[in-house]
């Protein structure tokens, strides 16, 4: 089988820092012609941006119009299928089939696409305390427990930080780790949770005004959902928006503020390193909230 014509985005070349991700690299142009030949889909060239799946519209035999997903294994992305099985397309993107064998997913394609990060902040929080409720769905297994994601970010956060260089004051590990420790153990509700649902991940579509897309799905309680939005550069980043959208979205939802402050400082630490290096934001929305 011959590799596709279209070229690997530059936004994955980060992979090549390790043995997995060379290897992944190496595959993935027999990935996508395989992925294009089992749905009978005329790939189109891909979406940029994307820093762990080559994500691309096709057109299938049948005319219609499609977005085939390939992604890199991760642990945050293992039962994305079944977190959008488990939505079934209610304020979430479609499943439309999955090839586990290839890491390929063929979801609807959202027209016209645009990110919510596109409306005014407000308005884009009156649609996330909308939809948030929405994709809280009861859920169990297979999907990883919000307490044993806890656990790991707890453990990996002081070794992250020294392997860094410790880039930023210690005290800042600690409160992250401290409230990881103290929360995850105490959450006790097991609903559906998207944990990287900022505003650039809902798309204005023609099915329905917004949907979802690219879960990293957890189970646990629904207060840790705010966490991605609280911290999301895409509606404004600076001591005033971070309090102004803890405090909207706690409000409105009516979730304990002091869980939400908790679990933001934690998953965003915890979230807090790409390559090695430091997300300068992340520590800013820590500090923030480590003062509120």
């Amino acid at each position: 089988m011959s590799p596709p014509r279209w070229p690997v985005p530059a936004e994955l070349d980060w992979l090549r820092g390790s043995e997995d991700g060379r290897r992944w690299l190496a595959q993935l142009p027999y990935l996508i012609a395989a992925a294009s030949s089992r749905w009978s889909a005329e790939m189109d060239a891909p979406y940029r941006g994307g820093r762990v799946s080559y994500v691309a519209p096709a057109t299938g035999a049948d005319g219609g119009r499609y977005v085939v997903k390939i992604t890199w294994p991760h642990r945050e992305a293992e039962h994305e299928a079944a977190a959008l099985a488990a939505w079934d397309g209610d304020h979430a993107i479609r499943l439309l089939d999955h090839a586990p064998d290839l890491g390929a997913l063929l979801v609807e394609l959202c027209d016209p696409g645009t990110p919510l990060s596109s409306l005014d902040p407000d308005d884009a929080l009156d649609v996330l305390v909308d939809l948030l409720p929405r994709l809280w769905v009861p859920a169990s297994a297979p999907f990883t427990t919000l307490a044993d994601a806890a656990t790991g970010w707890a453990e990996g956060l002081p070794p992250a930080w020294e392997r860094a260089g410790r880039p930023f004051e210690r005290r800042l590990v600690d409160l992250a780790t401290e409230h990881l420790q103290q929360l995850g153990p105490t959450g006790h509700e097991s609903v559906l949770l998207h944990q990287d649902l900022h505003a650039g991940n809902v798309l204005a579509a023609a099915r329905m005004p917004w949907l979802a897309i690219d879960p990293k799905p957890l189970v646990g309680e629904p207060v840790f959902g705010l966490a991605p939005i609280i911290r999301g550069r895409e509606l404004g980043h600076g001591r005033e928006a971070v309090l102004h959208r803890l405090d909207r979205l706690t409000a409105e939802l009516r979730l304990d503020r002091q869980r939400a402050i908790g679990w933001t400082i934690g998953h965003t630490l915890a979230w807090g390193f790409d390559e090695g290096q430091v997300i300068a934001s992340h520590v800013d929305v820590v500090r923030w909230l480590g003062d509120a």
